[in-house]
């Protein structure tokens, strides 16, 4: 089991999370991440998530990935 560490951020700033989700494996981060991603594209507002990059630490704030909103999103019509 791993503990993981979900951050989000664009160019204006970062929103840290404090809670950690535990995995049993790291390859069950991206999946996980992605579906982070998805709950926040899917919330009704104004955001435009495009330019919001998902960062992925372990408990030692090490970087295990990084996932750009717009990989989800894909591109503007």
């Amino acid at each position: 089991m791993t503990e993981i560490y979900f951050h989000y951020s664009n160019a204006k700033g970062a929103l840290v999370d404090r809670r950690a989700a535990v995995v049993t494996d790291l390859a069950d981060a991206r999946p996980y991440a992605e579906l982070i991603v998805r709950s926040l594209i899917m919330r009704p507002g104004p955001q435009d998530w495009r330019r919001w990059v998902l960062y992925v630490s372990d408990d030692l704030g090490t970087e295990i990935l990084a996932l750009p909103f717009a990989s989800i999103l894909g591109r503007p019509h």
